[in-house]
């Protein structure tokens, strides 16, 4: 019998919002409410959406730049409120969970660098009955946001992977820089919160346009 061909990548670490989730839209209205709600500008669909990933302080300064520092916890507690009141109905995109068994079952190992914070990554793996399928997470409240490398440094370390056998996907392109920060391959799914054409502008690995794309290029090419 011939012998399988090595791995190229063993760890595969994915963003949540937007890459496994479909929650992009629910982000972009609850942005929008919460600067409607304190009386600020409401940024249009593509602004709102560009912050998906990012930390506080990097999204208050693109959405709210003229906000006294004093009401920023107005803004964020408004869109809490508003993000929480749909939380729970964010669904999986479809074909996500089969896509996670598949990598798992094939011996893959699976992580998440996400910019949630803890309690929420831990909430939405709860409500997914996802929590089994990876390894290690990081989150957003844990060390420095995205696109600063932390988060797959952090990752890399815990299941000891190299850079050279790790894979990052997401959808923006801060999770595309955030790989190429931390010395990772990346492959960029367009059917997130990010434009295809700025993914493309970074030159991840790949850019696939849909789960089941996604799947077999990490089938076939992982």
């Amino acid at each position: 019998m011939p012998e399988l061909a090595p791995r190229r990548f063993r760890f595969v670490v994915f963003d949540w919002d937007g890459t496994l989730v479909d929650s992009t839209g629910l982000i972009v209205a609850a942005i929008q409410a919460a600067c409607r709600d304190i009386g600020e500008p409401v940024p249009d669909a593509e602004t709102a959406s560009y912050v998906i990933g990012l930390g506080l302080a990097d999204t208050l300064r693109h959405i709210v730049p003229g906000l006294d520092p004093s009401r920023h916890h107005e803004l964020v507690i408004s869109y809490r409120d508003h993000y929480l009141a749909g939380d729970a109905r964010i669904p999986l995109f479809p074909g996500a969970r089969e896509m996670l068994d598949e990598l798992g079952g094939a011996g893959f190992m699976l992580g998440v660098a996400t910019g949630k914070s803890r309690l929420g990554l831990e909430r939405a793996l709860g409500q997914h009955r996802l929590a089994h399928r990876f390894v290690a997470t990081r989150c957003g409240d844990e060390g420095f946001p995205k696109p600063h490398p932390d988060m797959l440094l952090h990752l890399m370390r815990r299941v000891g992977a190299d850079p050279g056998e790790t894979v990052m996907v997401g959808d923006t392109t801060h999770d595309v820089e955030l790989a190429q920060n931390a010395g990772v391959a990346a492959i960029a799914v367009s059917y997130g919160a990010h434009p295809p054409a700025g993914l493309a502008e970074r030159q991840p690995l790949a850019l696939v346009h849909s789960i089941d794309e996604l799947r077999r290029w990490l089938v076939d090419n992982g």
